[in-house]
């Protein structure tokens, strides 16, 4: 009953167990169990298609009289001529089942089970709805996974040299990558927070570095000639002596350390190389004039 509105594998990849634990019933625990587990998954954030309600129909049948009966009780199961259960959602059913205890039953019992029922689902549906009717947002504290594709010739950049770069991100957000050999990638945290902190370090790492866009990035080496900056993971770029302001700038170890934040500006590539400035997001100082005093005739 409720197969026909879970999500595929691709869009939810994880393994759902649901208990229905009924205590005592004096009706179909069955179709309770259809409506609390309907119920259950959604609030537990489970991207089901549409909500599913289940309902039991019974017979009683007299030579050709019949009477068909909604939502039957122990002794109509028990004394009556079918017990016909019929689940579904508001498009259409997704499951039925049937008990019959007698020779057969024609089109119209048929007919009027099926009609009698719809009412029923449609009927229970709204109920339901009043108190939830679509899915929840996945609880921050549930384990978290999500699997995508990337380019084959990414793969490197995000497994590292010797591993590096996947081992790092690891240990900082306390996720698991594991990325295929056909560009596949899955991310499995925790919870919510270690797999999104993962994903956004991923994302910098399949980022292109963007002409006059401006990052903050942090001082990896200080050389003579200037500062080489991390502005997306694995991309560095060099913040020469130069472009660190429109003043001369005497030793580059006298304005930066390695580990500060800076806020640059890519303003260009050198043979593939990145050329970052400071300088380009400040605004230049006019020259003071040498003489004050502005002179008249």
């Amino acid at each position: 009953a409720i197969k026909a509105v879970l999500p595929d594998v691709e869009e939810f990849g994880y393994t759902m167990r649901v208990v229905s634990e009924i205590t005592e019933s004096n009706g179909s625990s069955s179709m309770a169990s259809v409506c609390g587990t309907s119920l259950s998954l959604m609030d537990a954030g489970v991207p089901i298609s549409n909500p599913v309600a289940g309902i039991a129909m019974g017979l009683i049948k007299e030579g050709d009289d019949f009477a068909v009966l909604t939502d039957i009780l122990g002794d109509e199961d028990h004394l009556g001529d079918m017990d016909f259960k019929v689940a579904g959602t508001k498009n259409g059913i997704t499951a039925l089942q049937m008990d019959i205890k007698i020779q057969g039953i024609n089109e119209a019992i048929m007919d009027t089970a099926l009609t009698k029922a719809k009412v029923a689902i449609d009927h229970i549906l709204g109920i339901m709805n009043e108190t939830i009717s679509s899915p929840k947002e996945l609880s921050e504290n549930a384990p978290a996974m999500k699997t995508f594709m990337v380019d084959k010739d990414k793969i490197k950049e995000i497994i590292g040299k010797g591993g590096a770069v996947i081992k790092g991100m690891q240990e900082e957000t306390g996720a698991t990558v594991d990325v295929s050999d056909d560009g596949t990638v899955s991310v499995f945290g925790q919870d919510q927070t270690s797999m999104k902190e993962c994903l956004a370090i991923i994302e910098g790492i399949l980022e292109e570095p963007e002409l006059n866009k401006v990052y903050n990035g942090k001082v990896v080496k200080i050389v003579d000639f200037g500062a080489f900056v991390n502005i997306l993971p694995g991309k560095d770029g060099l913040l020469h002596i130069s472009e660190i302001s429109h003043e001369r700038t005497e030793s580059v170890s006298a304005v930066y350390s390695e580990g500060d934040e800076v806020k640059v500006k890519l303003i260009g590539f050198d043979r593939g190389k990145m050329k970052l400035s400071v300088k380009a997001l400040e605004e230049k100082k006019p020259k003071e004039s040498a003489d004050p005093e502005e002179k008249s005739e």
